[in-house]
């Protein structure tokens, strides 16, 4: 492991998005979030990638539209994993479809794409040079990477026999994807985080957690089982007049939520997104 890494095997680690017009995409998210954004693909590429980065470290990326990505503009995770073509052999046997083999891309990392029993999509990533994102839980960073489903049981035996992920419920409602060894790391990274996340009044066993899983209502037809993003921001309310100046929408206004305020939004060109402010002072909306 390198001083640089933050993640190990089974978590969420990177998140990019494809368009029609990346470049257009890159103008809106560095005036929302302040995202520097560079072209990194060579001249003569068929396509683009834009490496957005806060302060010079990587935070997500904005790619064009290739083979195998989604035709509407979407943003996507991608999980760490030790080995891509192993963990894509797991995931067709606990009932995936793969959506693309494992490739390699440049020296950059191996990675593979498949859908759940579902259909929701995500990525894994064997890293390379690229060890994923540098920039999280803070204002343009990803804060959470959320899947949407109607049937958390189905999902859990398939994420948990894929990544070992278990299904926890740290308060009322609210349910997370969780590995104690992610825990384990994070205590060895900065020793006394339990301590503090327990003085802060956080859930027993938040510190394990990897993901979040939203229950898709049963009155909502059209909704179909994805995995979103969650990205930090220092004013939510801010967030939302911002993209809609911007030219995007907003979905769902900024509410106050357990620890949070958070609002839905949608860029310019369609992909959607939350915009997560922390708020201490929330906690007591856990119920």
């Amino acid at each position: 492991m390198t001083d640089r890494d933050r993640y190990i095997p089974g978590v969420p680690c990177w998140a990019d998005a494809v368009y029609a017009d990346p470049a257009t995409a890159a103008a809106f998210y560095a005036e929302l979030f302040g995202w520097d954004c560079e072209n990194t693909m060579p001249a003569e590429a068929p396509g683009e990638y834009f490496m957005a980065r806060v302060d010079g470290r990587d935070a997500a990326a904005l790619a064009s539209h290739s083979g195998t990505a989604p035709t509407d503009p979407t943003w996507n995770t991608y999980v760490w994993v030790d080995d891509a073509d192993a963990t894509t052999k797991a995931a067709r046997q606990a009932g995936a479809t793969i959506v693309s083999e494992p490739f390699d891309v440049f020296d950059a990392g191996r990675m593979a794409t498949f859908s759940d029993p579902e259909g929701a999509t995500i990525s894994v990533w064997q890293p390379a040079r690229h060890r994923g994102s540098l920039v999280v839980n803070e204002h343009g960073g990803v804060n959470f990477n959320d899947l949407y489903t109607r049937d958390p049981a189905r999902a859990a035996d398939f994420y948990g026999t894929v990544f070992g992920w278990e299904l926890i419920e740290p308060g009322p409602g609210m349910f997370m994807w969780g590995m104690p060894a992610y825990g384990d790391f994070l205590e060895e990274l900065n020793p006394g985080m339990r301590a503090g996340m327990a003085d802060m009044g956080a859930p027993a066993g938040f510190e394990n957690v990897v993901a979040s899983v939203v229950v898709i209502d049963s009155a909502d037809t059209d909704a179909a089982a994805h995995w979103g993003i969650t990205f930090g921001v220092d004013d939510a309310d801010a967030a939302a007049a911002d993209a809609q100046r911007l030219g995007g929408r907003v979905i769902s206004a900024p509410a106050d939520l357990p620890w949070v305020r958070s609002t839905t939004l949608e860029d310019p060109q369609g992909a959607t997104f939350v915009a997560s402010q922390f708020k201490p002072e929330n906690q007591n909306l856990l119920g």
